[in-house]
């Protein structure tokens, strides 16, 4: 196989689909173990170690198996930890003949872990100390100390696996730090899974299609292509938002250790090694805020610590990462500034009612309004109609025929009008708009004693009188519809920003290492968003339509 660094748009999605297809034919007829065996995937192809945490007997060492048939010919070490495990066991015996010879302390490192490229290390924390320092080195530098030679470990995968974690205070803490990714397993939880599993089984070889596998040449230029990613501002900032987030939690948390949340600067470089392969065999160039979503398998100490980094990532997942929260912030502004406005008008134009209390056994409320400067109007033969202005705008106040379907005012004539504002509301008879359609309105008082009519859906309008005096006040108006384009201005810039953010979580889809649920509901998240900013646009508009036309109204 001919291969080379994938540098065409064609060639980096081929790579994807490559990868993908490769982890799901390791994945194969492992039950629920799909997503640590793409992260284990991911961490060879990023030569990180991995950590799997769970009970006996859940086929941890399966997944292993499982990995290296991910590589061309490629050797693999497996090994069971007790605490009478001595170093020759894992890193081979030494040679009697080279001590005996030349007087050199040389192990016999082939068909042993200085010589596998896929190790799995179970129950790995009951080693000794002589294993486990070794180890550190092996797992660190990819060195191996042979007596005064220092050999190249070809490892590119180190399994570990345990049912339990590291004592404190075992000098355990060095190795576990350095081995960036942390899954737990749990035992098969799905009823139909659990059936296949029973009936079915699961082999230990997988069946990986030709051209799939990974040669050493694919390998190594891959891993030159990893490094010359770089992280780019604006991921870094979002990686640096997560990990202040992360140190909130971790000080408003109730674990009683305070390192089951530290997470040291190591690990912290170690893993952006791990976002940067996820970025290139998910086929891009740069780390999306998506990869980030991979920390969640990196920097949890605990099963205390795991819940809570799952839900620091969800909470960023679903309002930081693609500045939804930003963009929701925004349209609350914008959507308050009109509020504001709205206020501002109805505060000027409503119509507060004077109330008086009747004198005799039976006390009543009379209600009052100044009409003198009101203006009259004329439609078709009546000459004293008043025109009442409803302060909101798209609303219906008759489902009569013949008529407008939104209501800018109503004509009602100036006796009858005096009589329900004193009465506290009441039936009229008027026409909405130009239509000369008689219809019935409703009006009322509300709690604050400001006149309203009704909608057909019985939802309070204020409504303002026309009168003479509203002649002189278009400057109002104006600074209103001013204020109002700058809010129109503010939501497009909004909606422009929200494309993009939606542009670049897109891009990152479809995503091969990270769980699926996630996405789907920050895209339901995003949705939400649009509908949310489209119809505070809209709202906008109709504002803007309103008051353009208010001047007109109070004519």
């Amino acid at each position: 196989m001919v291969s080379s660094i994938p540098a065409s748009h064609s060639q980096k999605a081929l790579l994807s689909e490559r990868i993908n297809k490769l982890a799901g034919a390791l994945a194969d007829g492992v039950y629920e173990r799909e997503h640590a065996i793409k992260i284990c995937l991911l961490a060879a192809l990023a030569g990180e170690s991995v950590f799997l945490l769970g009970p006996p007997g859940i086929a941890k060492s399966l997944i292993a198996k499982r990995l290296i048939q991910a590589f061309e010919n490629s050797s693999y070490f497996e090994y069971l930890m007790t605490r009478f495990s001595t170093p020759e066991e894992v890193f081979g015996p030494l040679s009697i003949q080279e001590l005996k010879d030349n007087g050199r302390y040389l192990r016999l490192t082939q068909g042993y872990l200085p010589t596998a490229q896929v190790v799995f290390l179970d129950e790995i924390w009951k080693a000794g100390p002589a294993i486990l320092n070794t180890l550190l080195t092996v797992v660190n530098e990819k060195t191996f100390n042979n007596g005064s030679e220092v050999e190249r470990v070809p490892m590119r995968l180190l399994v570990s696996a345990s049912n339990e974690l590291p004592d404190k205070d075992s000098g355990l803490e060095a190795l576990f730090d350095r081995i960036l990714v942390r899954i737990f397993v749990n035992r098969i939880q799905n009823k139909q899974n659990f059936k296949s599993m029973l009936t079915v089984g699961t082999s230990q070889e997988a069946h990986i299609p030709e051209g799939l596998a990974i040669t050493d040449q694919e390998y190594h230029e891959w891993q030159q292509a990893l490094d010359k990613l770089t992280l780019s501002n604006d991921v870094f900032e979002k990686l640096y938002q997560l990990k202040s987030m992360l140190d909130t939690a971790a000080e408003n948390s109730t674990l009683t250790a305070s390192d089951e949340m530290y997470v040291s600067d190591r690990r912290w470089k170690k893993a952006v090694k791990l976002l940067k392969a996820s970025a290139f065999f998910n086929g891009r160039d740069s780390i999306n805020p998506l990869d980030l979503f991979l920390l969640q398998d990196c920097l949890w100490n605990s099963p205390d610590s795991l819940a809570i980094v799952k839900d620091v990532i969800r909470e960023f997942a679903l309002k930081y990462a693609f500045d939804q929260q930003d963009v929701e912030h925004q349209i609350d502004i914008c959507q308050e500034a009109l509020t504001d406005i709205q206020q501002e008008l109805e505060g000027k134009y409503a119509m507060p009612l004077g109330v008086e209390k009747t004198a005799g056994l039976i006390k009543k409320q009379v209600y009052s309004y100044d009409l003198t400067h009101a203006k009259t109007y004329q439609s078709g033969n009546r000459k004293d109609l008043l025109k009442i202005v409803l302060l909101q705008s798209h609303t219906t106040v008759t489902d009569a025929e013949n008529t407008d379907k939104y209501c800018h005012w109503v004509y009602v004539p100036k006796a009858d009008f005096d009589k329900v504002i004193r009465e506290g509301g009441g039936e009229l008879f008027g026409y909405v708009n130009q239509n000369t359609t008689l219809c019935s309105f409703q009006f009322g008082v509300d709690s604050d004693d400001l006149l309203i009519i009704k909608d057909i859906a019985n939802r309070s309008v204020l409504v303002s009188v026309v009168t003479t005096q509203h002649q002189n006040q278009p400057r109002l108006f104006q600074a209103w519809q001013t204020r109002i384009e700058q809010i129109h201005h503010q939501l497009e810039q909004t909606a422009s920003h929200l494309r993009q953010s939606s542009r670049q979580f897109h891009d990152a889809l479809p995503h091969h290492f990270i769980d699926p649920e996630l996405p789907v509901a920050m895209e339901s998240s995003l949705q939400q968003l649009q509908q949310q900013l489209e119809n505070s646009i809209t709202a906008c508009e109709e504002a803007a339509q309103q008051m353009n036309h208010f001047s007109q109204y109070f004519m």
